[in-house]
């Protein structure tokens, strides 16, 4: 109003925020009322007629040819209504904030912590319900009740955030329970092949074939919906246990009398096994019960939230009857992997391309150091890499914000979920332009094979290739997504089943390439000899001290200066001879010791690299090491040799996206559609956005603050013109070129990180 009033009496020094506030079309409206009614009748002065009438058609203009914040709404309250028919978590819209609360905080102030939810543009909370112990006031007998809870915290909480619009998923932990209970029904928990329980304090492990997950978490999940207007839950540690996570110690498999009564009536009257050893049929028999198990908990937990209310939506981290897929970012490894919100959203979203992805930032820096948080620089990489690649925001903390241990963090929740809340509808509805896909060793992957995959991805992100991931457990399931790839790259990947196997030989014939490296197949010898033409002789050498040569140099283009590439960890040994091409000789280990006596290194018989031709694609197979040497030593030559070989499969991979971004600038492009309620049932993408993640800042063991990068030059193949191109973070236009299919531009100045919009 005040800037009407300044208008009105023909001040001018305030336009340029009159022109901006004129630019919403609700200001517009009355401004026009305002002109016409009260203001034109007044005016004796030609200059200030013809100003006000610019001013006027100006701002009118304006709501076609403005930034992306100011054409589309930037914050929800502009944005129409979604239908109640669609669930609410299927907006893909997610800012969550968890509060993982300790015993001695269940008497929060519910008013704060509103108020915090709010400052920080949160639009869902994960708060503690039930399971290890009860934050509300149950009745149930095997049900611990938290000493510390204040009578009717969670009923505030819930409440008051309904109050503000934000939605509230009850956290529920079933993997452990009070020592009260144990001694009541001893029988009910985790027992190892020692005879040993998983205990931490007074919380004992419990059996998921026991009473306690099969009868009474359902009593605890149905007491809490009688009692309150939840609008999801979450299951915290699902499954069967093996070891004492938060202290890393390996107990075994579970021994309970249950779990052996039920395996034995699922096997036929097979005995539980003891050890985890994948070549025992027994135990691969036990690992198919487990998801069984796993699956029907799910499934009956499902039938009993679904029957009390459809709007509720069950999350956990399975995929099998929930409705958000809850990951997580973890530091919890060596070497950092700063690219694991990418991973863990890209892996979800495209192998259960049918659920919401809801990756986790994890503040805590182990389980034992709860309250040190993870540096600010990294949590603002995490969850922009979140919202780059399709999920929404999810932060998990320990307790309240209030009079927190460790608050260098807010500042980076408030940034990034504010720019969430402001480009909304540019996020979540996604679909990607990749023609690379990386197939991964499971959710979670973790030891040799994470580190052979991680490496393969770090030399794919510094390159600048867009790639998919997805799970070697949905490959049978996929089969129509795999066979639209370009290249297929199989890091390690050995977990595969016989139809999974059989999916990637009929893509292949379709005409998909492939690339396999160090032990993928070697259960499935008839596929390495039909798709690579090798036979195994040794997959388990080691190289430590070998060489390979990459003497082809119309092959390896990127080796013009070197004849001798070290080698360390495994480096099979392979019978190439049914395979079309072999390179890459390798050369025995020389004699250790002094430079006078060094020496011996000479051809073995055996090459590290096939190709074989099938008849409209090719397949590539490295039976090295090849990623975990680089993702653990970085050497670009070992990267230089997966390139070759990308280059020499499909020429074309580098034709999507061509700059001179530096390696630690992560590039992630996404075909968009407007993420609104108008756009629900809408396939055509409305345009590109490319994703700038400045990872600069990040040494390898620190995360410093990022060095802004200038001048980032980008040539994007488009078979559309854009009509006009803008960066979000200045909200400024962004000059362009459209030419033979490909759209050229320049990125001035990347700080934290940019998002720039490309509307068709």
């Amino acid at each position: 109003m005040k800037d009407v009033v300044v208008l009105k009496y023909g001040v001018l020094k305030r336009k340029i925020t009159i022109i901006s506030y004129l630019r919403n079309t609700v200001y517009q409206k009355f401004y026009a009322f305002y002109f016409f009614k009260l203001i034109f009748p007044k005016i004796r002065d030609m200059r200030k007629l013809i100003f006000y009438l610019y001013l006027l058609f100006y701002s009118a203009a304006c709501i076609n040819c403005g930034s992306p914040e100011q054409e589309n709404p930037p914050s929800t309250s502009l944005i129409s209504n979604w239908p109640d028919s669609l669930a609410w978590w299927k907006r893909n819209n997610l800012r969550v904030m968890q509060t993982n609360l300790p015993a001695y905080e269940g008497g929060l102030n519910a008013d704060s912590l509103v108020q915090d939810l709010v400052r920080f543009s949160a639009n869902t909370l994960i708060i503690n319900a039930g399971g290890i112990m009860a934050f509300y006031p149950t009745k149930l007998e095997n049900q611990y009740t938290n000493p510390y809870m204040k009578k009717d915290m969670l009923g505030d909480v819930i409440r008051k955030c309904h109050e503000n619009g934000i939605k509230v998923i009850t956290r529920f932990d079933f993997s452990r329970a009070h020592e009260s209970i144990f001694q009541k029904h001893p029988d009910w928990f985790y027992i190892s092949p020692k005879g040993e329980h998983i205990i931490n304090d007074d919380m004992y492990v419990v059996s998921i074939d026991a009473p306690y997950e099969q009868e009474v978490l359902f009593q605890i999940v149905e007491e809490v919906m009688n009692l309150y207007p939840i609008d999801g839950i979450f299951i915290n540690m699902p499954g069967y246990q093996t070891r004492n996570s938060y202290v890393g110690e390996y107990h075994g498999i579970d021994q309970n009398e249950y779990s052996k009564k039920r395996f034995a009536e699922f096997s036929n009257g097979m005995t539980l096994p003891k050890e985890e050893n994948v070549d025992d049929p027994v135990f691969r028999k036990y690992e198919a019960f487990k998801k069984h198990s796993v699956d029907d908990l799910m499934k009956r937990l499902n039938a009993l939230v679904k029957s009390k209310n459809k709007q509720v939506a069950i999350c956990t981290y399975g995929d099998r009857y929930i409705d958000i897929i809850r990951h997580e970012t973890q530091t919890n490894s060596l070497p950092y992997w700063p690219y694991m919100a990418s991973d863990n959203v890209t892996n979800a979203r495209h192998s259960y391309p049918d659920h919401i992805i809801s990756n986790a930032s994890i503040q805590q820096i182990s389980f034992q150091s709860r309250y040190n948080a993870i540096e600010p620089e990294e949590t603002v990489i995490r969850l922009y890499e979140n919202i780059a690649n399709g999920s929404g925001l999810d932060m998990s903390l320990m307790g309240d914000f209030q009079n927190y241990e460790d608050e260098r963090n807010f500042e980076a929740f408030k940034l990034v979920y504010d720019h969430h809340k402001k480009f909304e509808p540019y996020y979540g509805k996604y679909t990607s332009p990749a023609q690379v896909v990386v197939i991964a060793p499971g959710a979670w992957p973790a030891g040799e094979a994470a580190q052979e995959y991680r490496g393969v991805q770090l030399m794919l992100k510094e390159s600048h290739i867009q790639y998919d991931i997805v799970e070697d457990g949905k490959i049978e399931s996929l089969e129509n997504k795999l066979g639209q790839y370009k290249l297929i790259i199989l890091p390690e990947i050995i977990n595969l089943s016989d139809d999974a196997v059989e999916v990637i030989n009929r893509v292949c014939e379709k005409g998909v390439n492939l690339i396999a490296t160090n032990k993928s197949f070697h259960r499935h010898p008839e596929a390495l000899l039909k798709l690579f033409g090798a036979k195994i002789v040794n997959k388990d050498h080691v190289g430590n001290g070998y060489y390979l040569k990459p003497e082809e140099k119309q092959f390896f283009k990127r080796f013009d200066k070197q004849t001798l590439l070290f080698w360390k960890f495994n480096l099979g040994l392979y019978d190439f001879s049914a395979a079309d091409t072999s390179l890459l000789p390798i050369y025995t280990a020389g004699r250790p010791g002094p430079p006078e006596i060094i020496g011996g290194h000479e051809p073995s018989g055996y090459k590290a690299l096939a190709i074989k031709n099938h008849a409209k694609s090719k397949a590539a197979i490295l039976p090295i090491n090849l990623g975990k040497l680089y993702f653990i030593h970085g050497y670009e030559q070992h990267k230089n040799i997966l390139l070759d070989v990308i280059d020499y499969l499909y020429p074309e991979v580098n034709q999507l996206i061509e700059t001179n971004a530096p390696v630690r600038v992560e590039v992630v492009l996404q075909d968009y559609v407007r993420n609104i309620p108008e756009n629900i049932s809408r396939k055509e993408p409305e345009g590109k956005i490319l994703h700038l993640v400045n990872l600069t800042g990040f040494s390898g063991n620190t995360y410093f603050e990022p060095i802004p990068v200038y001048n980032l030059q980008f040539s994007i193949r488009s078979d559309t013109r854009p009509s006009k191109i803008r960066g979000m973070i200045n909200n400024a236009p962004i000059e362009f070129r459209w030419e033979n299919g490909v759209i050229k531009f320049t990125v001035e100045r990347l700080d934290k990180f940019e998002g720039i919009v490309m509307e068709k």
